[in-house]
């Protein structure tokens, strides 16, 4: 059987070893043999550092964002060859699209968080200017960039494409190259993955390494620009976390590991109910999908004591249903676990938990299977327990596979506090239509929890459900589930980036930042700024415009215009009253507009639309006599790679005849990127 190959320095590397054997969940037969013999760890890390680092840094963020968009494209065209390989594993159909479409979904998603989130430049800017002087001339600026090495991801052997893809995805983006080292039991899809990948030539060179087999002295050569994510048990993230040389060289170390997740009923979803309803099917789905191998499975499903028999009883009756067996079988629900030894695993978990517990369904030793030998393959049937919540094991035992515990409760406060028993949980769900007790459960266990999910009549439709990590949404969590977080949106970008605060003048920080600072050097010269193109246009460009007055007429039309009555601006002894205007003043709105017609080139030209405001404020209230002028500067210059214009960021600074601000805001405009 042939060797599975390792991606490493550039090129492909067969190891001599014979290498371990890999096995067919459902039928035991061998699939292939993983072996990382001769692999020179320390040249791999250095490959990435030197060749992959620097081609990342040199793409933007959209830039980098279009290629992730391009990848995913073209992973969907392989789907029908990464299931059937999927289908080795013990998966099922369904299994599989969790997996497959679920990685290539994470890469579209933050592809499209990349495009939409983060600038068309190489820097991330982090927060706003802080300012550190009276006369404005020095100031700070909180910004990011990529860390100058390595992202090591080891991954678990329950989703061998949803895995690297999820960690690969934000480290991609930030510009930082990553080496992948699936576990072995699966390392057979994740491997047929990187072929596709590298065969596509979609990836800058040294963007993406690959090892089959062990990780050998990888871990030896780890620099403090290097980064390590784990995912898998919390023993080996222990033995990982303390590495010496990730403890030396105090390098960034993620782990998402066991997690005893729970899903709580509320007192008030009795049998009937369509909270009632949603728990059951929630709680058996998740303990079938991928045989209850996901780290986000509920193990802990907390019931209302008196409603323990009714949940039992409903939920033997949908479990009863789930065909065992292998996926390529018609009408199999359930497939095998990833290998005999991950089922000897759960077996053993599975008897800590009898000891303290009672089986409300299903055999740990037997099981009826469709199309496959049940001992060959690595098949269990479902096992739902229950058990006395004051006892330990539940809340210290975990069973990775189609297992879950009831456990009752007599009230919220009881549930809360067996719910942190758990130590601390990747997910966690509260199935209830009582938005008071969900309201007290949710800050209750919050502390414990990486992710939350309601769960109610209301959002159920549209509900992507308990176990399912979304790319939006933090993946982690703390105590015994790791510490960690991944995903999350554009944090996890941020992860593998360094914050750095930059202190010197306004001039300075624009140059750095690549955006327009309050008190950089302005640039206006006889061509308007919105009579050019984002060619022409640069950082700074201004137009100044102004004065014009503003009349006790121009406040009553625009009053009875919109029809904004409001007193301040209607009626003078009530405004007289008001303590922060004392008199008739103009509505901010009219100010804006004003602002607008005066700072505008109304003619066509390379300005396409304004389309938004951000940031409005208003700073000081205009009165009637006032006289206002404003000054637009260009703050910010985004173009779009995949069209014909971009984004043109403006400060608007509109000031009184003393020089004070009334408001600020920005201005949002579509400018082409050429003259028409």
């Amino acid at each position: 059987m042939a060797l599975l190959r390792s991606y490493v320095s550039g090129g492909w590397h067969t190891a001599e070893a014979d290498g371990v054997p890999l096995h067919d969940a459902s039928t035991g037969e061998e699939v292939a043999r993983v072996s990382s013999d001769g692999i020179d760890f320390a040249a791999a890390l250095d490959y990435g550092r030197r060749t992959g680092g620097p081609a990342l840094r040199e793409l933007t963020f959209h830039q980098r964002a279009a290629l992730l968009k391009a990848l995913a494209s073209h992973l969907r065209e392989h789907r029908e060859e990464l299931y059937a390989l999927s289908a080795r594993t013990g998966a099922t159909k369904g299994d599989s699209m969790v997996d497959i479409d679920g990685g290539i979904g994470v890469l579209f998603a933050y592809s499209s968080k990349g495009k939409r989130e983060l600038p068309n430049d190489t820097v991330y800017v982090d927060g706003n200017v802080e300012p550190l002087s009276k006369g404005g001339t020095f100031v700070a600026q909180h910004i990011a960039v990529p860390l100058r090495g390595v992202a090591v991801q080891i991954n678990a052997f329950n989703f061998p494409v949803w895995g690297p893809l999820e960690k690969f995805a934000p480290a991609f983006l930030a510009g930082v190259p990553s080496l992948i080292k699936p576990a072995s039991q699966t390392a057979y899809l994740t491997a047929r993955l990187v072929e596709i990948i590298v065969e596509s030539g979609i990836l800058p060179e040294g963007s993406l390494q690959f090892v089959a087999g062990s990780v050998g002295d990888l871990l030896d050569h780890v620099t403090a620009q290097d980064l390590v994510s784990f995912t898998g048990s919390a023993s080996t993230a222990q033995k990982l976390r303390t590495h010496p040389a990730i403890v030396r060289n105090s390098v960034r170390f993620n782990a998402e590991a066991d997690s005893l997740n729970l899903s709580i009923l509320g007192p008030d979803a009795r049998p009937g109910t369509t909270e009632f309803d949603l728990f059951v099917k929630q709680l058996t789905t998740e303990m079938t999908v991928k045989a209850g191998q996901k780290c986000t499975a509920i193990r802990r499903a907390f019931v209302p004591a008196d409603l323990l028999d009714a949940v039992a009883e409903a939920a033997s009756a949908r479990l009863a249903k789930t065909t065992v067996g292998n996926p390529a079988a018609e009408g199999v629900r359930m497939g095998a676990l990833a290998s005999l030894e991950q089922r000897e695993e759960v077996r053993r978990s599975l008897k800590a938990l009898l000891d303290v517990g009672t089986v409300v369904f299903g055999d740990p030793e037997q099981v009826d299977v469709v199309g496959a030998d049940a001992e060959r393959g690595a098949f269990i049937s479902p096992v739902l327990l229950k058990a006395d919540p004051e006892r330990s094991e539940p809340h210290e035992v975990e069973a990775f596979g189609p297992v879950s515990t009831l456990l009752p409760y007599t009230s919220t406060e009881q549930v809360i506090e067996l719910a942190a028993r758990g130590g601390g949980s990747l997910v966690g769900s509260v199935v209830s239509a009582d938005k008071d007790f969900v309201r007290e459960v949710v800050l209750g266990v919050a502390p414990y929890h990486g992710r939350l999910l309601v769960l109610d009549a209301e959002d159920a439709k549209e509900s992507t459900g308990h176990g399912s990590p979304m790319p939006q949404l933090v993946h982690g969590g703390p105590g015994r589930a790791g510490g960690g977080e991944e995903m999350g949106g554009v944090r996890g970008v941020l992860h593998h980036m360094q914050r750095t605060a930059v202190q010197g003048s306004p001039a300075v920080l624009s140059t750095v930042t690549g955006r327009w600072v309050t008190g950089a050097p302005r640039t206006e010269s006889d061509v308007h700024p919105f009579r050019k193109s984002l060619a022409e246009l640069k950082i700074g460009d201004s137009v100044v415009a102004g004065p014009r007055e503003v009349l006790q007429s121009d406040v009553d039309h625009f009053a009875e215009f919109t029809g904004d009555t409001f007193y301040a601006h209607t009626d003078p002894e009530a405004a007289a009253a008001n303590p922060l205007f004392g008199g008739i003043v103009a509505h901010g709105y009219l100010v804006v507009s004003f602002a607008a017609g005066l700072f505008v080139s109304p003619e066509p030209g390379p300005v396409l639309a304004n389309y938004g405001l951000e940031n409005l404020r208003f700073l000081t209230p205009v009165k009637v006599g006032d006289t206002l002028t404003v000054t637009l500067t260009a703050k910010q210059i985004t173009p779009r790679i995949d069209q014909e214009y971009g984004e043109v960021r403006w400060d608007a600074d509109v000031t009184n005849a003393d020089g004070d601000s009334v408001a600020k805001y920005d201005v949002l405009t579509l400018v082409a990127k050429e003259q028409s």
